[in-house]
Order: structure tokens, then C-alpha cells, then sequence
């Protein structure tokens, strides 16, 4: 396996010329991080080698830079009531009911129904005011804000924090190492946040991740993310961890990618994230695509994304076609890779419905080969999130 290709490094987004450096550029750097470019900024792709971080992330905790990822805050002049009454419009989850300080991920849809990203918002109350945090995928940001701006009440008011890095402490030993440094972060559970302070630096910490681990992501002014970085990669639990590791730990758990595995043909059926559509919306049925999405739902969606466990040691990578015994296309591949902690190849692929119940045989096609592969649920390494009795 070559560390160098297990990851689909994206061009600037469209319409971006110009390739954007992270406020931890120089940091990466120095500690050998090589620079790929991916959604529209120079991020690291890997350190000392895609399969050592991934490991070290599985047995310790891993330090990832996410500041390309867009932080947006949401506030109303009349409160937030119809700023949320607005945003459910295009987001099928209850936004409405979350309570304070409590995590919920979420969908943009479009008319069809179809997914334009998926994103995490929380419910907060900072300095007396009530607001929403939002979190959204780095490529798609600008376009998202663009397209929230159309539908938030006019005495509402969206800012996007490109004054904030974005850090993910991400592997079973990170509440050690993190709460050494920031006391009282143990105390979250999953899906939670809560405002903390180093150093008179204000946190914004929530726990939560994209690895399947237990961690935590850390909202940091950028002007102190070195010395932050610094002090966590000091603990002797922590590395820095590259783009490569993140996308196989990622599709080890199951997790998809904007871009590749979601796109704007996709509905939360077809991606199999049904759990996105909170039971009262769907009585409500009033956010876009409600019609379509709501049938798929009770007839069963044409094709769904499932997870592949594929045999031998090749990987099969995006754009591989899935075909039927006649060689005919029926399915596609739209994340694959090599699993490190299952020392064997995986992927995602979207199928016909009725192909996607596990234990299901299906072949793959890749560059003129076929390869077998099954259909497995998913996710295909256990998640480890702490969602109560944290120590």
C-alpha cells in the first residue's frame, strides 16, 4: 500500500482560484507535514505514514487540523425562534427542540431533497446571548452561506469565524490528554460542547468527531492554535495526524465524505442516514424535498449507499463500477481504501435496494479488473464515542 495514493486529494473549489493556507500552515511544515491541496486550502496529508497514524489514532489520540472547515454563528434580532423556524426549512432534523449545548447533525437539502452538505449545529448561550454554531464542510462553505442567506429572516445575522482555527483531538486517550491541559472537558458526553478557557484564550469544545473515537473538536482563536498545538502534541499521548489517516479512519467507521460518498443527487435515504430525519419534522413534513424523501422512506429508495468488504489485499477506489453477472453497471463505488485496523481492503458503494442487505455478493470492477466484494454493515470498526459516564 502506498501512503501517497489513500487519499482523493480535491482541487480548489470551483470559482476558487486562489489556494488558501490554514493559520497552521508554517506549524505542518516544520513538523514535516507534507502539503497536498484538498477543498480549496495547502493541508497535510500525512506525517510519518498513513498506516502509523492511523494505528496511533486507534490506540492513543491524534491531533487533526480542520480549521478549512467553515464555523458559522447564527443570531436574530427577535430571538432565534424564527431564525430556527427558517433554517428547518432546509434542515430535516429538530432544531427547534435541541437543547442548550447539545450537538445535532444535520442535512442541507434542496428542493429535490437531495443533500447539498451535511453539517453539526448547537444550540448555545455565550455572554447572555443565544445563537447557533454551525459547523460545515471546508469545500462547500461559501456556497452554503450563500445559500442560508436566501432563506434566514431578514433581522437575522449569519458570521462566518474565519478568525477561529478548528482542531480535532481525536483516539481513547484524548480525554487524558486534553483535560490536563483544560480541566473539566472529561465531564462532556457525546454530541455535548461547552465554552472552557486556557490561558485566558476563550475554547469552544465540543465532543465529537469523525474518526468513531472518543475526542473532542476545539474551536480556538487562530492567532493562539500553535501554542495550542504545541502544548497537545507535548502530551505524550498525542501526534499530529494527516488527511490520509482521517479518511481511513473515517471510512472505517462507516462515516460518509461530502463530495464523494453525498452529493446533491443523494437523499438521506439513499445515503442511509435516515436517522438525520427527526421523527416530528417527518410528521410536520415541511422541509424541502419532505414528498420524496418521506416516500423513499416508506417504499424503499432505488439504490443505498452500503458498506464492502472486499477480497484480497487490492484496494478498490472511488469511481470503481459495480456490475452484475452480465457485466452490466449497476452500482458505483464512492469511497475505498485499505483498512489498517482490519489489515484488509473496504469501501462504499451505492447498490441497487435489494443488493444491499449483508452477506450479499457483488462484483466490483476497477481498471479492467473485477473483484469480489460483500456487503457488510457498517460501521466496519466498532464506534467508541462516550455518550455517558464519563471519567
Amino acid at each position: 500500500m502506498s501512503d501517497a495514493t489513500d487519499l482523493n486529494v480535491e482541487d480548489a473549489p470551483e470559482g476558487q482560484d486562489i489556494i488558501q493556507t490554514l493559520p497552521l500552515d508554517a506549524w505542518h511544515r516544520a513538523r514535516g507535514g507534507r502539503m497536498v491541496p484538498f477543498a480549496g486550502y495547502e493541508m497535510p496529508v500525512q506525517y510519518e505514514g498513513i498506516m502509523a497514524e492511523h494505528l496511533w489514532t486507534r490506540e492513543s489520540a491524534g491531533l487533526f487540523d480542520v480549521s478549512h472547515m467553515g464555523q458559522v454563528v447564527f443570531t436574530g434580532d427577535n430571538g432565534l425562534a424564527p431564525v430556527i423556524a427558517a433554517l428547518e426549512k432546509v434542515l430535516p432534523g429538530d432544531i427547534a427542540g435541541l437543547g442548550d449545548r447539545k450537538n445535532r447533525y444535520s442535512l442541507l437539502l434542496n428542493e429535490e431533497g437531495g443533500i447539498l452538505d451535511d453539517l453539526m449545529v448547537t444550540k448555545r448561550t455565550l455572554d447572555g446571548a443565544e445563537e447557533l454554531y454551525m459547523v460545515v464542510n471546508g469545500a462547500t462553505k461559501y456556497d452554503d452561506i450563500a445559500y442560508l442567506l436566501d432563506f434566514i429572516p431578514d433581522d437575522a445575522t449569519l458570521n462566518l469565524l474565519d478568525e477561529q482555527a478548528l482542531l480535532a483531538l481525536q483516539g481513547p486517550k484524548a480525554v487524558d490528554a486534553l483535560s490536563r491541559i483544560v480541566p473539566g472537558v472529561e465531564a462532556l458526553v457525546f454530541m455535548t460542547a461547552a465554552d472552557f478557557s486556557w490561558n485566558d484564550v476563550p475554547l469552544w469544545i465540543s465532543r465529537s468527531g469523525y474518526t468513531g473515537e472518543d475526542g473532542y473538536e476545539i474551536s480556538i482563536p487562530a492567532e493562539h492554535a500553535a501554542a495550542f498545538a504545541d502544548l497537545l502534541c507535548e502530551q505524550a499521548e498525542v501526534k499530529p495526524i494527516g488527511l490520509g489517516a482521517r479518511d481511513s479512519l473515517r471510512l472505517e467507521a462507516g462515516l460518509p465524505l461530502y463530495g464523494h460518498d453525498l452529493d446533491p443527487e443523494t437523499t438521506p435515504v439513499m445515503a442511509d442516514l435516515g436517522f438525520a430525519l427527526a421523527k416530528k419534522r417527518r410528521e410536520a413534513a415541511d422541509f424541502l424535498g419532505a414528498e420524496r424523501i418521506l416516500a423513499e422512506r416508506e417504499n424503499g429508495p432505488a439504490v443505498k449507499r452500503v458498506g464492502l468488504t472486499v477480497a484480497g489485499r487490492q484496494p478498490v477506489r472511488e469511481g470503481a463500477s459495480v456490475v452484475a453477472e452480465d457485466g452490466s453497471v449497476i452500482g458505483r463505488v464512492t469511497s475505498g481504501g485499505f483498512a489498517p485496523s482490519m489489515g484488509a481492503p473496504i469501501a462504499m458503494a451505492y447498490v441497487p435496494t435489494e443488493l444491499a442487505t449483508p452477506g450479499t455478493v457483488l462484483k466490483l470492477l476497477q481498471r479492467g479488473k473485477t473483484h469480489d466484494a460483500t456487503v457488510t454493515a457498517m460501521p466496519f470498526v466498532p464506534h467508541r464515542y462516550v455518550r455517558s459516564g464519563a471519567k
